[in-house]
């Protein structure tokens, strides 16, 4: 007799309560699932991915650029291999070259085609990568949702789709360019592979993730590992792919950087070493307390932040009390994890419920405890949406401002329409909310920097000529020391201000949220007319330099 045929005996048996009994009894799988056809509904895999695909469009058209890494490190590298012009951060030097060029041309291949054939607007390739990224993202998912589906129980597939919809997290990391977010795409397709039993498939996200992505990530392939070698002894299989992995990722990988390098290059070698045997690696941008770590969960997961944190509690729990066995539960720091460690937490709710509270016999224990699950899911999106309406609200007038500059530049009332003529735009202590170079409206506009309160280093324009990447850049560190010789003079400035001021027309500036004077609570979720009344704004503006008669200088706000 197979297993499964003495599971579904062992279910019939416990569905029959005892004469007299108040209690009964619930209907949970051994592994996850239940019998088919008492199966909870759950959306089909395309389904899902026409609904998340929508979500992560709407962020990659809404999201900020949140950080400056994400700008230097990678659009204007990315912009470099398209123009030929962009900014450099000491991370591409030879002498350091902890970066590499292969995982930008992941990014840069297809919008560089592209505009081989339609010779787009910058800014259109801007945004193609980022729904190109967007695609990827509900992709990885999808087959995420699947694997927890089959693994864990539609109950628990069902619940994992939805948070992920409207996560607050996945809004933000969905479409930014940056290899954290890389990682998670293909952690969300080295766990479905696992919890779907395609081994390859898990140990080729792994190592994707780890040698073109950020070596760091490997550790999250730990258990996967564990279980393949101690478990299921796999090790044939476990190794045969492994070597697939570093011949159709790595060898690729340094034959690019070494086209770029001149010279042999290793990237994620480059950063273990810089970040653990260095004196200055892991600290020289600042370490933040464990605090802020929670802070942030909360803030990109809300309640469901909380349940991860207990779901280990909360399945020892149930698993004691309702004598469940066989059931597997993962927990790992990262986005994926907190969504299925929330949505676990939230179906042993349910279980413990339907035993606790339940008189009524049912076939599923869903069937009176999906109350639970959806109380949870709408409070979830809740506040969600209400922290990325306190992002967009507060946040999101630089990347107005820098689509505004290229109506600007077509605007002969305010700005000379010839190509011949170079302009600058000057930044001083906003200089890390510069979204790229993707926004400068033409090849004779440029970025320049103003110094200001910031002194640590600033980015430098990559060299000209055939050898750009590979010679060693002068007045470059490791260290973030300040290099003087990035400052330039503004002939129009980029920045807040907070006096009077005037424009042309009155339709450029935007309100931009200041962090003194707004209330904590109110800066970080967004409220329907209350938030505004706590929050103070400050005009984010485009200033113009120009000279009167005398030769004197004003500026005049022409955002």
């Amino acid at each position: 007799m197979s297993a499964s045929t003495k599971q579904r005996r062992k279910n019939s048996k416990t569905d029959k309560a005892a004469p007299g009994s108040s209690r009964s009894s619930v209907q949970v799988p051994a592994s996850g699932g239940s019998p088919q056809d008492h199966q909870p509904w759950t959306p089909s895999a395309y389904t899902a991915f026409k609904i998340v695909l929508s979500a992560r469009l709407c962020a990659a058209v809404w999201n900020i650029v949140g950080d400056c890494d994400e700008t230097f490190n990678y659009w204007e590298p990315v912009h470099f291999l398209i123009y030929g012009s962009g900014f450099q951060t000491w991370e591409y030097s030879p002498m350091y070259a902890i970066r590499s060029y292969a995982y930008l041309w992941i990014h840069a291949l297809p919008i560089k085609m592209y505009n081989s054939l339609f010779q787009a607007n910058k800014i259109l390739l801007f945004y193609l990568l980022r729904c190109l990224l967007a695609l990827c993202c509900a992709g990885c998912e999808i087959y995420f949702y699947r694997g927890v589906s089959k693994h864990f129980g539609a109950n628990t597939g069902r619940i994992v789709l939805f948070l992920l919809l409207l996560s607050t997290g996945m809004f933000i990391s969905s479409s930014a360019f940056l290899p954290s977010s890389f990682c998670m795409y293909l952690t969300f397709v080295s766990m479905g592979g696992w919890f779907l039993r395609q081994y390859s498939v898990a140990i080729l996200g792994t190592a994707a993730s780890a040698i073109l992505g950020w070596p760091f990530a490997g550790i999250l392939g730990l258990p996967i590992a564990i279980d393949l070698l101690l478990r299921k002894h796999k090790l044939k299989e476990f190794l045969m792919w492994s070597l697939v992995s570093l011949a159709i990722f790595l060898l690729p990988m340094m034959k690019i950087d070494y086209e770029y390098y001149q010279k042999l290059v290793i990237a994620p070698l480059n950063i273990v070493m810089y970040n653990v045997f260095t004196s200055h690696g892991p600290d020289l941008y600042g370490v933040e307390p464990f605090s802020y770590y929670l802070l942030n969960g909360f803030l990109n997961f809300n309640i469901v932040f909380v349940l991860a944190l207990s779901c280990l509690p909360i399945t020892a729990l149930v698993k004691s009390v309702l004598k469940l066995k066989n059931e597997e539960r993962f927990l790992f720091p990262i986005y994926p994890f907190f969504i299925l460690c929330g949505s676990l937490s939230i179906d042993y709710i349910q279980k413990l419920w339907c035993y606790l509270f339940t008189s009524q016999s049912s076939r599923h224990y869903t069937e009176h405890t999906n109350w639970i699950s959806q109380v949870t899911a709408i409070t979830f999106s809740l506040v969600s949406l209400s922290r990325i309406l306190a992002i967009y609200q507060g946040y999101h007038a630089p990347l107005d401002l820098y689509v505004g500059l290229n109506k600007i530049a077509g605007d002969p009332k305010i700005h000379t329409l010839s190509t011949d003529k170079s302009v600058n735009i000057c930044v001083g202590k906003e200089w890390y909310r510069f979204p790229s170079s993707f926004f400068l409206p033409g090849e004779n506009w440029s970025l320049k920097f103003v110094e200001s309160d910031f002194k640590g280093q600033l980015p430098q324009p990559f060299q000209s000529g055939s050898d750009a990447t590979s010679v060693i850049p002068s007045h470059m560190n490791d260290m973030n020391k300040e290099e003087k010789s990035r400052y330039g003079y503004h002939t129009a400035l980029m920045g807040i201000s907070t006096g009077l001021s005037y424009s042309i027309d009155g339709h450029f500036y935007r309100a931009f949220l200041q962090d003194d004077g707004s209330h904590r609570f109110f800066r970080a979720f967004y409220i329907p007319f209350i938030s505004s009344k706590y929050c103070t704004y400050a005009n984010y503006n485009i200033l113009k330099t120009t000279r009167t008669r005398r030769g004197s200088r004003q500026k005049i706000d022409v955002s």
